[in-house]
């Protein structure tokens, strides 16, 4: 639920780096007391360093160094296409959009985009715009410079794009036309899944849905340009719920599960058929396209399946979801293709120490004979299945690289609260960690043949 499918998360800006130019000093920096080790506290983490931006954004505007002005204002000339609408959004959203409000509740004429409003609150909220165009100048200069850091040492960056947005962004108050919105300009219905293996009533995503005719009249535009923005950060790309694109879940708006939805036809090809023409080929090198990575988990049908091989991505396989004793499970590595990214487990899931101890006896049993193991050491043992497998790519998740419980898991399906706090702190790692992994990708083939082309060998990722 991002304010903005292309701009980059705040809280992730290094405020060292701040002070190393001159904005912040050392007594900014003295953490909060609230702040652990080991979990996230989102609300302590905002506060501390929205407060510390904004002063030093102050501080930047009134430096009368040339040179970093100079740096930003090319910055807002580059992102200017999507950079001022949500510079404003944020902005507005400071002012109107204090107890719940949402886009739909601010003054009419600014809902609606009325070009008179718009420009009378870009005026009288110049210093607020320009504060948010300074985050996002410093994000993506720190970003891109860590990729570049990564690069040139034969690491490549993945990246993930949900496939729908945020009921409350800039995407959607600023491009109305392209969501399936009522002449309010709330969502008519909304996105989500039918009752699955996470939940019983489905997942009630609340996302707007998109208004695919108008995508297809100006030609994906607004897909192309996120793709391109993503590609900036990333050298591959997952788009989640990749299934979505063949048909998805629609929700009457106000449903409160997702058992009453229905499955609609999505653009099918035509979308990534744009994203060629623009970016050039998903694994052509020489054209500089981004490199995908098709998430399609959940209820997939041959014509999912068919629009994948057709384009040419790789899906994924999840070895948790594996064991359900029968042969033909396309989880089971034997059963994989190498145009495959396997996985441990996903965010989504326990962690595999956490999904073996919730296994009935029966199927740990399942599990030990397939793998051949006495399951002692089940997230070794399940790391090693995914290394020694065909998939083109092995991701294994930091929580089963040390072994961790479900106390660890990143997040809860369905659960809005208290996900994504896990943190890991380096008394946890010890050198046969890296010793262990290192071992396991030169007995699978999986270090690169050339530092730069990681992208056309088989590779673990963390």
């Amino acid at each position: 639920m991002s304010p903005s499918a292309f701009a980059g998360n705040e809280l992730l800006i290094d405020l060292v780096q701040l002070r190393d130019a001159g904005w912040l000093t050392d007594a900014n920096l003295a953490p909060d007391p609230a702040f652990t080790d080991t979990r996230v506290n989102y609300a302590a983490v905002q506060r501390f360093r929205m407060a510390r931006l904004r002063l030093a954004a102050e501080h930047f505007f009134a430096d009368v160094r040339r040179e970093a002005h100079k740096d930003f204002s090319a910055f807002c000339t580059r992102a200017h296409e999507w950079l001022d609408d949500y510079a404003l959004f944020m902005a507005l959203n400071r002012r109107y959009g204090g107890h719940g409000k949402v886009w739909q509740d601010w003054p009419t004429a600014l809902a609606r985009r009325k070009p008179d409003a718009l420009r009378e609150a870009t005026e009288d909220l110049a210093e607020e715009c320009n504060f948010w165009k300074f985050c996002q100048w410093r994000f993506y200069s720190q970003w891109l410079a860590l990729k570049d850091y990564a690069n040139t040492r034969g690491i490549q960056i993945i990246g993930d794009v949900p496939i729908f947005v945020s009921p409350h962004s800039a995407d959607v108050w600023a491009n109305q036309q392209l969501f399936d919105l009522d002449h309010r300009g709330n969502p008519r219905v909304v996105a989500g899944v039918p009752p699955d293996y996470f939940s019983a009533t489905g997942q009630h995503w609340g996302n707007p849905l998109y208004n695919w005719p108008a995508h297809a009249d100006d030609g994906y535009h607004w897909w192309i340009e996120r793709m391109r923005a993503t590609h900036a950060l990333c050298d591959i790309v997952r788009i989640d719920h990749f299934r979505g694109f063949e048909s998805y879940w629609e929700i009457p708006a106000g449903s409160e599960t997702a058992i009453n939805g229905q499955w609609r036809k999505g653009p099918g090809i035509a979308v990534f058929a744009a994203l060629n023409k623009a970016l050039g080929k998903p694994h052509d090198k020489s054209q500089g396209a981004i490199k995908i990575i098709a998430e399609d988990l959940g209820i997939i049908t041959p014509e999912v399946r068919a629009l994948r091989e057709k384009i040419g991505l790789p899906g994924m396989r999840i070895l948790q979801f594996a064991f359900d004793g029968h042969t033909d499970n396309l989880y089971l590595p034997h059963n994989f293709e190498a145009n495959t990214v396997v996985y441990t487990g996903t965010h989504d899931n326990d962690t595999t120490v956490g999904w073996w101890n919730s296994l009935a006896a029966h199927d740990q049993d399942y599990v030990r004979r397939y793998l051949g193991v006495s399951g002692n050491s089940i997230q070794w043992d399940m790391i090693r299945a995914a290394s020694a497998s065909v998939a083109a790519f092995s991701i294994i998740p930091m929580q089963d690289v040390l072994g961790l419980d479900s106390f660890h898991r990143m997040n809860q399906p369905n659960v809005a609260e208290g996900s994504w706090e896990w943190r890991f702190v380096w008394t946890q790692v010890a050198p046969w960690h890296a010793q262990h992994l290192a071992e396991l990708t030169r007995l699978h083939g999986r270090i690169p043949r050339r530092r730069s082309d990681v992208h056309a060998t088989a590779s673990h990722v963390i």
